[in-house]
Formats: C-alpha cells, sequence, structure tokens
C-alpha cells in the first residue's frame, strides 16, 4: 500500500474525572490518518483491498444505510486505488441525497438501493449470486468491512503494551476482535455496543476469534486477552442521538480539543467517563481510547437533530 497514511497519534486526556478517579487517560486519534479514510474503517479495508488487487478485480460492492461510514470511506479508497464502488443502500432513495451519500457519489461509486426485507439477506449465497450475474465479476466487501480480512487489519490499531484497558465502540464486533487478538497478557479490551440489544454482539465477537485462530492467518497472538461487552450507552439505538450526548459531544470537544462522532465514539467516550465516575475502572489504570474517525456523519446528525 502507498505511504498515504499518517500514523495514528496518542493523545493525552487531562480530565478532572479521570485525576480523581486516579485513572490514566489516553485517546488513539485514528481520525488523524487520512481526511476521508481514517479510522478503524481503513484498518477494515486494507486486506479486503489488497486480495481483491491481487486477485484481479476492477470493482469493489459492499453494503450500507444511508449515514454508513463505511460507504464513505469505501467510496474514497476505491477511488484512491483505483476501483470502480458500487454500494447497496438500505432503504428507499431518497432526495436531494445527504453529505454521506453525496460524498460517495463524488468520489465514483453507483449507489443503489434495496428494501429493508432485501437487504437483511445481503449476506445468503442467493443475493450476492444475484448481485455478480447483474454487476459482473465484483468483489463483495460485507457491511462494514466484516470479514476475516477486516479483523486482520483491526489487530494492527493497537501495537502498544503501554496501556491495561483498551476500549472501542462496536457496530458488528469486527474492530473488537481484531483488538482483543492483538493484546498482550495483562491487557484487557472493552467494547461499548452502539445498537440497542448490544449484548448479542458476544457471540459474534466470540465467533470472530474462533474463525480467525482457525484461519491460519497472521496474529499477534495465540491466546485470547480479556474482554468484555458494556451495553447500555447506546442511546436509543443504532445513530440514535439524544440531548444528553450531543450536549457531552460538544462540551468535551470545547474542553480536549477533540471532536467525537455521534454515532460510535461519542457513545464509547460517554460511557468510559460515566464509568469513571462510578469508580469502575481500578486506580493506577491506563486506559487507551480508540477514535474510530467517522466524523463526517456528524453534518447529517446535527442537521436531523436541527428539525
Amino acid at each position: 500500500m502507498p505511504s498515504i497514511f499518517l500514523p495514528p497519534t496518542i493523545q493525552p486526556i487531562h480530565s478532572a474525572i479521570a485525576q480523581q478517579a486516579g485513572v490514566n487517560l489516553s485517546v488513539l486519534r485514528l481520525d488523524f490518518m487520512h481526511p476521508w479514510v481514517n479510522g478503524n474503517k481503513w484498518f477494515k479495508l486494507k486486506y479486503n483491498i489488497l486480495e481483491a488487487q491481487q486477485r484481479n478485480f476492477t470493482t469493489l460492492l459492499t453494503f450500507g444505510g444511508a449515514y454508513s461510514n463505511h460507504i464513505f470511506a469505501t467510496a474514497a479508497a476505491g477511488n484512491l486505488f483505483g476501483f470502480r464502488t458500487i454500494g447497496m443502500i438500505r432503504g428507499e432513495e431518497r432526495l436531494p441525497l445527504n453529505p454521506t451519500l453525496s460524498f460517495a457519489v463524488q468520489q465514483g461509486m453507483q449507489l443503489f438501493y434495496l428494501d429493508r426485507q432485501k437487504y437483511r439477506e445481503r449476506q445468503t449465497t442467493a443475493l450476492q449470486t444475484e448481485l455478480q450475474q447483474r454487476f459482473g465479476e465484483v468483489f463483495i466487501i460485507p457491511e462494514g468491512g466484516g470479514n476475516l480480512n477486516g479483523v486482520r487489519g483491526c489487530i494492527e490499531i493497537v501495537n502498544t503494551a503501554a496501556f491495561d484497558t483498551v476500549c472501542v465502540a462496536c457496530g458488528t464486533g469486527t474492530t473488537l476482535a481484531g483488538i482483543i487478538l492483538s493484546l498482550q497478557k495483562g491487557q484487557r479490551a472493552i467494547g461499548f455496543p452502539v445498537l440497542k440489544g448490544g449484548e448479542f454482539l458476544a457471540s459474534e465477537v466470540d465467533s470472530w476469534l474462533k474463525n480467525y485462530l482457525a484461519s491460519g492467518l497472521p496474529t499477534a497472538n495465540e491466546a485470547i486477552a480479556s474482554w468484555e461487552l458494556i451495553c447500555n450507552y447506546h442511546m436509543g439505538g443504532y445513530a440514535k442521538v439524544n440531548d444528553e450526548l450531543l450536549t457531552f459531544s460538544q462540551q468535551f470537544t470545547q474542553e480536549h480539543g477533540i471532536p467525537l462522532d455521534y454515532v460510535y465514539t461519542a457513545k464509547m467516550f460517554y460511557g468510559v467517563m460515566d464509568l469513571l465516575k462510578q469508580g469502575f475502572f481500578q486506580r493506577g489504570d491506563r486506559l487507551l481510547l480508540i477514535h474510530t474517525g467517522g466524523l463526517q456523519g456528524n453534518l447529517g446528525i446535527e442537521k436531523r437533530s436541527l428539525q
């Protein structure tokens, strides 16, 4: 891969809440890596794109909702690496396009829409065969980059043993699985599902871990690090945002100079700060919070919140 990506930086957070809890707090700024293809989305795309190149595919096809960070990043990455891109979007077309889909089109992505019932079949062989027949030889990347290539890339996110606990927001569990596989003995990972009823992700993450270790793909460790899910900071469900989260995000950005995306990172940061107040973490614990990017989605959500 060409060196068009900046290495992520670790930024300390000087928080009175963390200081009172006796906890050291830092954030891994994956949002700095590239203006458009950043955060965990790049790590989940990296090995999918490499496989597509090695197998001489010229078209990437993937799935996502109307505000999908993955659709945004895949469109930009496809443009950067010379692929035609097709986005299968959940739901009906709504014009004018929101900022996420407008950007995708500007990057050359062709958008097609699947009704919600059809969209639920996106992982089936029947639908994928239908799409291959419709669009020709396309390299299909699952929604959110959720496959073993995605897990492999996410193993590369955390490459330091300088932290005791790593916290990350979860949608599919792919990123969390990769982080778990990268951690050393004594480290642990905590995932914060952004979907209502996110407890189901425990079995998803467990499957990713078992399947990856059985695949023979490279991994940092054969042992699986300690991990858990904390499921009560979803704020009502996926892409649901309330006034409390908006206020927290704005205040956090003003105080620490770190913008948060409302769909993922803000919910995790809110949860961590709340847990610090409750004394959830041990004194002396060194926490690393993963900023997974996705800031472009804020504009659409802010517009919806003002309506």
